[in-house]
């Protein structure tokens, strides 16, 4: 079967074959006029005309590819809107995304970057399934990388993470401004970034507020669901206990939410609560349904793919914004 060339294009559309070339490159401008392109671009379409991106990268050193390389990005569900976002700015540009899993296994993630360099890959974008510190590999540098939901330990590429600080802050806020002053706090992982920066805005909110922080309202937890649960039966056996939880993700705040209701406790009447993370795997479990702060997914990967097309190297960390989404957990303190 006869494959149409660019001497086909430009045979049908009545134009040089430099003008074809010019036109389909997007190069075409103060050399061919627009009413000339759009003829150059419908014979194209017509004869199902593709460009030789391989003979493309070979002349110009680099491929209208982006990679994404991430641990368990595939399979987690926080995931898919990363890759989206980094997808839908790389097309907003004519490239594709190439991704690979490679479930942590450090040997395919080596394979897996050789491989993408040689496709001759504009940039990598190195991508976590949580937010963390990584060491970015070297082989990575040798075209551009940005470090997306994870922080560039090395200082060497630019890093796209969520503003982790701010999200809790306006997560306590929420409950502040609905007129709480007892307002207890459920982690997870204390060593991650995530739980830290959760913490340091429940912290921040507090004091800005003029309330002293009591210990005994900081629960230790690992992001699972029965910690939820052990942590508020923990609250509601303090003397006195909190009238809203600022659970530090969803599924924590679930494990909340079925301990209140088990103890014949409605929420938000006589506790509100306040999740993060935002898990559309996890919305249709809430009832009533849950105020929480979204990871914006969407926006990181957008952004990462953003960096690299645009050959911004700086090893800056960019934040970005959680926004809060407003539900019905929240109400004033019973009573008040």
């Amino acid at each position: 079967m006869h494959r149409p060339t660019m001497h086909d294009v430009a045979a049908a559309a009545g134009v040089s074959q430099a003008v074809v070339s010019l036109v389909l490159n997007g190069n075409h401008a103060g050399r061919a006029s627009e009413r000339t392109a759009e003829r150059v671009r419908a014979a194209a379409q017509e004869l199902g005309y593709r460009t030789n991106l391989q003979a493309k990268s070979l002349k110009t050193g680099v491929a209208e590819i982006l990679g994404l390389v991430g641990d368990e990005v595939a399979t987690s569900p926080f995931s898919g809107m990363m890759i989206k976002g980094a997808q839908d700015r790389a097309w907003q540009d004519h490239h594709a995304l190439l991704t690979i899993d490679t479930g942590g296994d450090d040997r395919l993630e080596a394979a897996a970057i050789d491989t993408m360099l040689s496709h001759r890959v504009r940039g990598i974008v190195y991508t976590a399934m949580y937010h963390r510190e990584v060491h970015v590999p070297d082989a990575a540098l040798d075209t551009r990388a940005v470090c997306l939901n994870a922080r560039d330990l090395d200082e060497r590429v630019p890093s796209v993470i969520p503003d982790e600080v701010t999200g809790g802050y306006e997560a306590t806020k929420v409950l502040l401004e609905a007129g709480h002053t007892r307002i207890g706090i459920i982690t997870i992982h204390d060593a991650l970034p995530a739980a830290v920066g959760r913490l340091e805005g429940y912290r921040r909110a507090l004091a800005e507020a003029g309330i002293a922080e009591d210990p005994d309202l900081v629960r230790p937890g690992t992001g699972m669901q029965s910690d939820g649960d052990r942590q508020t039966r923990a609250l509601l056996a303090l003397p006195e206990p909190p009238t809203a939880i600022f659970c530090q993700n969803d599924r924590t705040a679930l494990g909340a939410y079925q301990t209140l209701t088990a103890e014949g406790l409605r929420v938000p009447e006589a506790m509100s609560i306040v999740g993060f993370d935002d898990q559309d795997v996890l919305r249709d479990f809430f009832l009533p349904p849950l105020t929480t702060v979204q990871l914006p997914f969407a926006a990181m990967g957008s952004l990462a793919a953003e960096l690299l097309l645009s050959g911004e190297t700086a090893p800056e960390v960019h934040r970005i914004r959680c926004p809060l989404v407003l539900r019905d957990s929240v109400a004033p303190p019973k009573g008040s």
